[in-house]
């Protein structure tokens, strides 16, 4: 298999949202996974990363190979190595690794398999499609496996060395994003537009938590995605000019070792995850992002923040990880309570190895000595404890140790850490002096070696290796990441249903009544702080013991490993404030929550969350919110957890209920309504953002989505979801990781500390909203017009592999809701968005926005529409967005599908869909004044050319096996290799587009 090829990631950062001349940071290169981000053609000051389309006497890619395959690294590219050097750089790697596949494939399955590749992805790039059709027919379902196979190592190889090539490109400069985001506060503190006060507070509160999902949408395995990350470093040491000569054979003989080793492994999961084994894999991230990404982030942050003269506290914690593996019940009956205990102490554990490491990295550099250096009284007296407390230790260490006052607390530090993880594992009593009761016990003492290297002057080690360790202790915790809970709203009503029919008190059955009844009831419920349950019951019924039973869980989870592990209860489908107060009554009924009285403080060890999901919940946030903290009892919860209210923003359904126009639209309002209801009752407003890899389901660069939130929506802390293959494209590469972390951190940083009010008149937002109200309307409309149309379940089962996605063993929970009759209401938002992708029609994405930008112009917003693609962060993220979509969908592909799949009468909505198509591509161009789709992005329109080529034979094979699938008998037995080679086709095109859902 010989490949050629290139890819790229086009980058832009936007003004804030609702001002018109915010200075941005570094262009943002989240490696997103519906698109790289897509480059405006606005003129710009920045230097471009944009490859030259001049001619030149740049080195072609046989001459970059033939210099001993050794391209241009990071380092070189920072010293003046041209984009054209850098484009041709990547496609060399490209060609390396597909030759070395073609060998492999070879090989294994014979110089007969291999011409069969090549004439398949030859015949794929002719007008017509008969003679292709004829091929796939011919071919035996073993063959087709070996196929599908092929076309799926070279993405996977390809989606590798892009992700590679990225981080070498974007680190490639001489300022920072984190840098960048200082030097602007900076310049506002000089100007006077912002107070230290004001700066010094965000600072102190300002909390980035990326929150590692375990939605099903990454459709490569764990192993896959190893030896991946193996090849990205052996082909980053062979491309190092600095690498010795006599090391390329050895490198080379590697790198084909490893490709051969990438086609022996079986890329489909044999059996479906359980939550244990998602949460394995959001470890595997966190591991790898603790051990060589975060030490060094946090020590440019405080090196960026020193430029200005500012010192961020050592209790700060701008970083942390958030987890739902073994938290989310909504929708998946395996997470159990049992598993929820399970998963917390495989996250303790993992954490606590790694401290222990980080511990004795620095424990062998921490060598002063106190014939040298002095040390305070207060670390004298806590080695004088340590040493009564742990005398075995002790003894080991005092004679080369004693007069080495640090690396002697460091030791102490790391047996308490061992002894820490020993206790939690067996489950046995805390020891007071020779364990960790609790993170503030760790903090204090590292604290404490800090503090003392300070007082004796020596600044440089003080702020060094003991900073990073602290920072990186603080950002993990003991737990690694804080757990959330997710269950549905209507779990906790049928709980209290449950407890109120066995007390016999109501005239009319809970169950039974309306809303505005049941929010009264449940409020004199939370005000009279009574007890349903008395006693622990055992014959509550059903739902209550369901709901107690998890309750119960996260109590003893917290008693057992501290009050950081579970921090908020997430309420899926939350309709009215009666749907939050149901569950504070529940976690009242075990001890979580007291609500307090006027006289009398509440307590509350968890937070609670209502999760806006559909765009009439979205509508009514704001005032939802301010009845929540009206409500005197809930108040006094909100008081107990430090005046911080969570509010989840769902992308996903939004997106599927009202379409991609109305689902962007209203959640940016609903932030806008939820920042005033925050501040009118002074809470600190943390939202977490709910998005997906797609952009129908949220996705885009999270940098540019975080500058482009209304003003002062964020006011420090933000959660945001990563799930599914986001997490393998961001986090594979520990560089790469670093700087999407550094890009969404200075994001968080800027927006918080100058992003506080609007810069523009008030009569400039006033038209933009009216003119998006005509976009999102008309959306909405028309995009409903479709989904409603009967024979749009049909045709979307017909025209897409949808129904297949169950079978991919990608995920714990089921794809459908339970209990549904089959329609799309049943259909959670990811296999919505998984099957129009891997038909290349990418529906979510972007219908109905081609009506709504029509309606808005011929309503006289042309002028409007252009000023705010040009000026409105919002506006121009979301069109850029919609472009890239575009350019994904390939409505001749997709009409393959239709032809062969589709029953004739309902396969006229596809008209339909090419109608709205040709609308949307037609007026997104007249909007953003290009010729053609990605027109200012020429590199990476070409990278989806090249990938294209690849991905039309893996459609045409998909499709031809889904016509056999389907014409068995239902009362036949499947073939399997059809259904296995079927699978393979829906893992290549994913992994070709880098989308599943």
């Amino acid at each position: 298999m010989t490949i050629s090829g290139q890819t790229s990631t086009e980058h832009t950062t936007e003004p804030d949202a609702e001002r018109s001349s915010v200075r941005s940071s570094e262009p943002s290169t989240e490696p997103d996974a519906e698109r790289s981000s897509v480059r405006s053609s606005e003129p710009s000051t920045e230097p471009s990363t944009e490859p030259s389309t001049e001619p030149s006497t740049e080195p072609s890619t046989e001459q970059l190979l033939a210099a001993d395959r050794r391209e241009p690294n990071a380092a070189t590219f920072a010293a003046g190595v041209s984009s054209a050097q850098q484009h041709a750089a990547l496609r060399a790697s490209v060609r390396q690794l597909g030759a070395l596949l073609g060998e492999a494939l070879e090989r294994h399955e014979g110089a007969e398999l291999l011409a069969l590749v090549e004439r398949v992805r030859s015949l794929a790039r002719q007008p017509t499609d008969d003679e292709l059709r004829s091929t796939l027919a011919a071919v035996d379902a073993p063959t087709a496996v070996v196929l599908a196979r092929a076309f799926t190592a070279y993405f996977q190889l390809v989606n590798v060395t892009e992700q590679l090539h990225r981080w070498q490109e974007v680190t490639a400069v001489d300022e920072g994003p984190l840098a960048a985001a200082a030097r602007r506060i900076g310049e506002a503190l000089d100007e006077g537009t912002v107070d230290r006060d004001l700066v010094d507070s965000v600072l102190a509160r300002v909390e980035y938590r990326p929150v590692f999902t375990a939605h099903p949408t990454e459709a490569t395995r764990r192993s896959v995605i190893d030896l991946l990350r193996r090849i990205a470093d052996t082909v980053q040491t062979l491309e190092d000019p600095r690498s010795a000569p006599a090391d390329q054979p050895r490198l080379e003989r590697r790198l084909a070792e490893l490709v051969d080793l990438v086609w022996q492994t079986d890329e489909l999961r044999i059996q479906r995850p359980e939550p244990t084994d998602e949460a394995r894999t959001a470890i595997y991230y966190l591991n790898s992002l603790t051990q060589r990404v975060v030490p060094e982030l946090l020590a440019e942050l405080d090196r960026s923040l020193a430029t200005i003269g500012i010192e961020l506290p050592v209790s700060a914690r701008p970083l942390r990880f958030g987890a739902w593996a073994g938290g989310d019940r909504d929708g998946n009956p395996n997470v159990t309570p049992q598993v929820t205990l399970e998963v917390v102490g495989l996250q303790h554990d993992a954490a606590l190895r790694d401290l222990v490491a980080h511990t004795e990295n620095l424990l062998a550099e921490l060598s002063p000595s106190t014939r040298v250096v002095t040390v305070t009284d207060e670390l004298s007296r806590s080695l004088e404890a340590d040493a009564a407390a742990l005398p075995i230790t002790y003894d080991a260490l005092k004679r080369l140790n004693a007069e080495e006052p640090y690396r002697l607390k460091l030791s102490f530090v790391r047996v308490r850490l061992q002894r820490t993880r020993d206790r939690l594992a067996h489950q046995t009593p805390h020891e007071p002096g020779r364990d960790y009761a609790s993170f503030d016990e760790l903090l204090a003492d590292l604290t404490l070696v800090r503090e003392s290297m300070l007082a004796g002057g020596d600044e440089l080690t003080g702020n060094g290796a003991i900073l990073r360790l602290i920072r990186t202790a603080t950002t993990v915790g003991l737990g690694l990441a804080t757990l959330d809970i997710r269950e549905h709203s209507g779990k906790h009503h049928a709980a209290l249903a449950d407890l109120y029919d066995r007390i016999g008190e109501l005239d009319t059955p809970y169950g039974e009544l309306e809303r505005p009844a049941r929010i009264e009831l449940l409020s004199r419920e939370l005000a009279a702080r009574r007890p349903l349950t008395g006693s622990r019951a055992v014959d509550v019924g059903e739902a209550a013991s369901a709901s107690l039973s998890l309750m119960y869980a996260i109590r003893s989870v917290l008693d057992t490993y501290g009050p950081e592990t579970v921090e908020t209860y997430i309420v899926s489908m939350t309709h009215d404030i009666d749907d939050l107060f149901a569950v504070v009554v529940l976690a009242r009924e075990v001890g979580l929550v007291d609500t307090g009285t006027e006289s009398h403080p509440a307590t509350a060890r968890i937070g609670f969350a209502p999760l806006f999901e559909t765009v009439a919940e979205l509508e009514a946030a704001g005032p939802l919110l301010d009845a929540l903290l009206s409500d005197p009892a809930y108040r006094r919860v909100v008081a107990a957890r430090g005046d911080v209210q969570e509010i989840m923003l769902g992308y996903s359904d939004s997106s599927k209920d009202a379409g991609i126009a109305a689902s962007q639209w209203q959640i940016h309002r609903a932030q806008r309504a939820l920042r005033d209801v925050a501040r009118r009752h002074g809470v600190v407003l943390r939202l977490f953002h709910g998005r997906g890899g797609s952009v129908g389901r949220g996705g885009g660069p999270t940098g540019e989505a975080i500058l482009s939130q209304p003003y002062g929506s964020l006011d420090g802390p933000i959660k945001i979801t990563e799930q599914g293959e986001v997490l393998s494209d961001k986090y594979t590469l520990p560089g790469l990781a670093r700087f999407n972390l550094e890009v969404a951190l200075a994001a968080v940083l800027e927006a918080s500390v100058l992003h506080r009010k609007s810069l523009l008149p008030q009569d400039v937002l006033d038209g933009w909203n009216g003119t998006m109200d005509v976009v999102a309307g008309r959306g909405q409309d028309t995009y409903r017009s479709l989904v409603r149309d009967p024979g749009l379940v049909p045709f979307f089962v017909s025209a897409t592999p949808v129904d297949e996605l169950g079978k991919m063993n990608i995920g714990s929970r089921p794809s459908k809701r339970p209990g549904g009759e089959g329609g799309l209401d049943d259909l959670r938002a990811i296999p919505w968005v998984f099957g129009w992708t891997q038909s290349r029609i990418i529906l979510p994405g972007w219908f109905g926005v081609g009506s709504g930008l029509a309606a808005a112009r011929e309503d006289g917003r042309e002028r409007t529409l252009r000023e705010m693609y040009g000026s409105w962060a919002f506006f121009r993220t979301f069109m850029s967005n919609v472009q890239m979509t575009l350019a994904k969908t390939d409505l001749d592909i997709a009409a393959g599908y239709v032809k062969e799949l589709v029953e004739p009468e309902v396969a006229g909505l596809f008209d339909t869909i090419r109608e709205e198509h040709e609308r949307t591509l037609e007026e997104v161009l007249r909007v953003t004044g290009q010729s053609e789709l990605l027109e200012s992005a020429p590199t990476l329109r070409r990278t989806l050319e090249l990938r294209d080529s690849y991905l039309a034979p893996l459609h045409a094979l998909q499709t031809s096996l889904l016509a056999r699938s389907r014409a068995v008998p239902d009362d036949a037995e499947p073939d399997a290799d059809v259904q296995r080679a079927l699978l393979l086709t829906i893992n290549g095109i994913a992994a070709g587009l880098r989308n599943t859902g």
